[in-house]
Parts: structure tokens; sequence; C-alpha cells
């Protein structure tokens, strides 16, 4: 069986897989690998950083000649971040949390598809308007950055799917092969996974955070702006991000706003941070992070995820006939 999806004719892959493009985490080496092993790797361009996405880029078109896009947080960059993309050739441009009206005629202009990440209807309506070629639909079940109050993976990819067709759209918060299957038997065209792939070779990433992630559960996780407003980050407040259990958010869950007027509370985070006392970044991880168990090399994770789909669509198809 050969996964072939609109996602994948339209980039020329082997399988319907996507690399998340995490901000400082996705960088050449984990794209370039993605896309050896037959999926779409994309550079975590997050906050549009010139010298960092320069030399990633360099990194990805050095390791690999398959499609390799880059990606952006659209609140936090400005026209010049994505200019600077284009200029280097990518296959795609991601945008993602946000405004995304300023940017996307840029890259529909330059000719390269467009995906467009969204967390709820409204943004969904948005990127169909604005000529997506792909859409992601992000559930809250995903590591990372998010809607505060969104929707569950399950119900919202039909929906999306649905409102968006013919584009074609891909389903966030996925970590095995059993879930790609289940993404295409909702209808979409593919995946769109993140922390499985911070716990890969090749992803840029302390390896302590990797060794939580591995040895985490998905009931450690938990969506909060906590974190964000003790690291002083300008993330914008309908958007809240899940990590592992963090020893500051024990200490402020629930009190965001008093959190947010307390410039000591903030300077105690940095200097715990600093001592050592506090992890330095907040571990981003999904709830699916008991289906991480090793670090295995992103390249071969890719033909792994595809097999293991392969394989629950065969067995889904077996168990059909049976029923009959």
């Amino acid at each position: 069986m050969t996964l072939s999806t609109a996602f994948t004719e339209l980039f020329g892959l082997r399988h319907p897989i996507a690399l998340a493009p995490m901000g400082g985490f996705a960088g050449g080496a984990l794209a370039a690998a993605v896309s050896n092993g037959g999926g779409l790797g994309l550079l975590g361009g997050g906050y549009g950083d010139a010298d960092w996405l320069a030399r990633e880029a360099a990194l990805a078109a050095e390791g690999t000649s398959e499609p390799w896009g880059v990606g952006f947080l659209s609140w936090a960059i400005d026209i010049g971040a994505v200019e600077r993309a284009l200029a280097l050739n990518p296959s795609a441009v991601m945008l993602s949390f946000g405004d995304q009206r300023p940017f996307a005629k840029a890259v529909r202009r330059a000719g390269v598809p467009l995906i467009i990440q969204v967390t709820d209807l409204a943004e969904a309506r948005e990127a169909v308007d604005l000529g997506a070629d792909v859409i992601v639909a992000q559930g809250t079940e995903a590591g990372g950055h998010g809607a505060l109050r969104g929707w569950s993976t399950l119900p919202f990819v039909p929906v999306v799917v649905d409102l968006a067709a013919p584009v074609p759209v891909l389903a966030g918060g996925i970590a095995d092969g059993r879930g790609v299957a289940a993404a295409l038997a909702l209808g979409a065209a593919g995946v769109l996974i993140g922390t499985r792939f911070l716990a890969t070779a090749e992803a840029i990433i302390d390896p302590q955070a990797a060794k939580a992630i591995i040895e985490g559960s998905g009931e450690d996780t938990e969506r909060n702006r906590v974190l964000d407003i003790a690291r002083g980050s300008r993330w914008p407040r309908r958007y809240s991000a899940r990590a592992l259990g963090h020893p500051f958010l024990d200490l402020w869950r629930g009190r965001e706003a008093e959190l947010a007027a307390d410039p000591d509370a903030r300077q105690a985070y940095r200097d715990g941070v600093a001592r050592g006392d506090l992890p330095p970044r907040p571990v981003w991880a999904s709830q699916a992070i008991d289906l991480i168990t090793d670090l295995p090399s992103a390249a071969d994770l890719v033909g792994t995820l595809a097999a293991q789909a392969e394989d629950a669509l065969a067995h889904a198809g077996r168990s059909r006939k049976l029923m009959h």
C-alpha cells in the first residue's frame, strides 16, 4: 500500500508526513532528515531571526535534494522575514498563529505553496479565503503553542476537511503511525508532527529535555500561559502552550494576572534559571508522548510512521471485511 494523497502529490513526497516548524528546534539537519525520509521538512523560522534562518537553511539545502520549507509565527515577524525566506527558494512557507494576511500575498506572488495552520473555524475560513494550498488543523492535544480554548483533533479535522475542500488538510497532535492512519481516515491528506520529531537524533534540543519527553506521560502535560508570562514572552493571550510539568507552573497555576503584574516574581524565574534551579526552557510536549519511547534518526522515523500507518489501515480494512 502506498499512502498517496493530494499533499504528497503537491510536493512529490513518498509519505504524507510533515515536520512541524518548531521555532529554534526544527533546524536544517532535522528538516533535511525528514525530507530525506520521504516527508516534508520545515525549518522552525519562529520569530524570523535572519542569522538563524540563513545558517539552518544552508544546512537543509546541503543536506537534502528533496523538498523542504520554512515556517514562521505570524504574530512575531515582519514582511522582511518572509521575503528572506522566499529568497532561499523553499518548497513551501508555513504561517501559524496570528494575522496571516500581511504575508500570504507575498508567498502566493512568489509562486511558493502556502501552508496555514489553524486552531478554530474562523482561522480555517480565513485560510481558505487567503488561498492556502494546505491547511493544518491543530488540536489542543498538540505540544507547544495553540488555542487557549480550541478543538480536540478528532472532531476538528473532519470539520476543517469539509470546510476547506478541495484544499488538502493535515492533522496535528499525532505521534505514531496509528495516528497517521486515523488522520487519513478522517479525510486528512497527511499529518504535521512536532513532539515526536523533538525526540530524534537531529533535533536541536537539550538531551535532558529529550529524555523528559521519552520518559514523560501525557498526564504530565498541561496547557498554560504561566511559563510564557514568566519568561516575558510576547505570545498573544489567545494562545496557551502545552508543556511538561514545571516547578514555576506549580507556584503560579491559575494566577496568571497576578504573575503578569509582579515583576519580582518574573525576576525570581530568571534568577532560578540562572542558578540552575529551574529548567532553562519549558519542555513543550504533546499529550501523545506516552507513544514516544526512543530517539531514532528522523529519516528512519518517517519510514517507520508510514509503515505503521499502512499496517493500521490494512488491519482496519481486514476488520471491515470480517464484519461483512
